[in-house]
């Protein structure tokens, strides 16, 4: 039996959700993860070496004593991308952009390189294509400059190499999983390489005041591959979204040090390149008649809001049939489940018969909209197409369906109204109490299904 004290034992830690386990096991059991057990050394007991104070590196100022000027945003050029990162990139700022193969992370990033290349160097490191391929796709898009540099690299002491020759004021690296360094062992995109890169990468963008942007993959599940604590290494962490049927593409913050954490930017996939977005709710309604401006039944406009941006949203229903054993439910953009308890609401609360037709629910464009502020758009709309009625073309619904056919309030009434003015619209269905003042439009206040129904005769 070993005479080893239990207080110097190794244990074993998880490098994605740091949970510990006294041995070694090839899948984590809490994240389930593989591989990510490192070993660990517990110190012994009253036997460590005492910390002693060492001398500081620079001395400690007065916060206010601290110049802010090398600290300022730089504008990218790109409009939407400046607004989720608030401003600009920062000096010395790190940021990860992951998205799915194809969304067009590589495209938008070498159009942000094109732009920065105008004011000073820049360096585009590839680890997935050849620069003859960045070539060609710059040359599609018209991303082609004289002080724009590309490097085919995948070892991250020969980046290190191109950034003390180039000196450039922007590095893009695409991307952070093919990167490697032989300072530390495992293949390229492990766990162990990925984080070593970033923390190297990370240092050396603090050291020289260097943005850094780098390209990330994402898992089939959505999320950020590689170590969670990639996340935390970063500043900056974005998800670029987007429908490979659909030519909108959205670029969402999930972390920012510099600003907002919940801004939406949106562009458009083209064949000569990404194009900013910065009036999208065009490309989410279909405003189509039978006679001069008249709208079909069964569509309803509501305004979500994206992170801090409201956009404009139609939502379609189809009713058809009727005694049908098993009707159908079909949802697209919405969430399901929510959809089905309209339905209930609609048929206990608003004495609508649709228990035994077939439903079809969807949003225009592509769009995604889950947030409850949308349940009145979509009862409204099937309760329009059951009884073929069409809704008034320049009118908004907003509001929160319960259970028992009440209307409760949504945040942000007053942006809401605001976009839905801007584009058109002079009349608004919105919960009671809502701050609705200074809107500029017709503003009807009802308080429960059964008042809301009586628009739809």
């Amino acid at each position: 039996m070993s005479t080893r004290s239990r207080s110097t034992r190794s244990g074993y830690r998880c490098t994605e959700c740091d949970h510990r386990s006294a041995q070694w096991v090839g899948r984590c059991p809490g994240c389930q993860a593989w591989g990510t057990l490192e070993e660990i050394s517990a110190a012994p007991r009253g036997g460590g070496r005492q910390i002693v104070a060492g001398a500081p590196s620079t001395p400690a100022r007065r916060i206010a004593d601290v110049e802010l000027d090398a600290t300022r945003t730089r504008a990218t050029g790109v409009d939407e991308l400046d607004r989720v990162l608030g401003g600009g990139l920062v000096p010395g700022a790190v940021v990860l952009l992951a998205g799915e193969p194809g969304v067009g992370k590589s495209t938008l990033l070498l159009e942000v390189a094109a732009k920065a290349a105008t004011r000073s160097r820049v360096l585009y490191v590839s680890g997935e294509e050849s620069a003859g391929q960045v070539r060609l796709r710059a040359e599609r898009t018209g991303s082609v400059h004289d002080d724009l540099f590309l490097a085919s690299e995948s070892d991250l002491e020969s980046v290190l190499g191109h950034i003390e020759d180039l000196a450039p004021s922007l590095v893009v690296i695409d991307s952070i999983q093919t990167m490697s360094t032989a300072t530390v062992e495992g293949s390229p995109g492990g766990v162990t390489q990925t984080r070593a890169v970033t923390v190297g990468l990370t240092a050396l963008a603090k050291q020289r005041g260097l943005s850094v942007l780098l390209v990330g993959h994402v898992t089939k599940d959505g999320g950020i591959a590689g170590p969670r604590v990639l996340e935390h290494l970063v500043d900056v962490v974005l998800a670029f979204e987007g429908d490979k049927q659909s030519t909108l593409r959205m670029v969402r913050g999930v972390k920012n040090r510099f600003g907002p954490a919940d801004e939406v930017g949106c562009f458009e996939l083209r064949d000569e390149g990404i194009v900013g977005l910065p009036d999208p709710s065009g490309l989410f309604l279909a405003r189509f008649g039978t006679a001069g401006d008249a709208t079909v039944s069964g569509t309803a406009v509501t305004v979500v809001m994206d992170g801090r941006r409201p956009l404009l949203a139609e939502v379609q229903a189809l009713v058809a049939g009727a005694n049908i054993p098993s009707p159908r439910r079909a949802v697209s953009g919405l969430d399901s489940s929510r959809v089905a308890m309209l339905l209930a609401v609609l048929e206990r609360r608003g004495g609508l018969k649709l228990h035994d037709a077939e439903v079809y629910t969807a949003t225009v464009g592509g769009m995604k909209v889950v947030e409850p502020a949308a349940d009145l758009a979509v009862a409204l709309a099937v309760a329009s197409a059951k009884r073929d009625v069409s809704l008034p073309p320049d009118m908004v619904v907003l509001g929160e369906l319960g259970l028992a056919g009440e209307l409760r309030r949504v945040n942000g009434v007053g942006r809401r109204l605001a976009e839905a003015a801007r584009l058109g619209f002079t009349r608004a269905l919105v919960p009671p109490d809502s701050d609705v003042r200074n809107s500029g439009m017709k503003i009807t206040e009802v308080r429960n299904l059964g008042q809301v129904l009586k628009q739809i005769r």
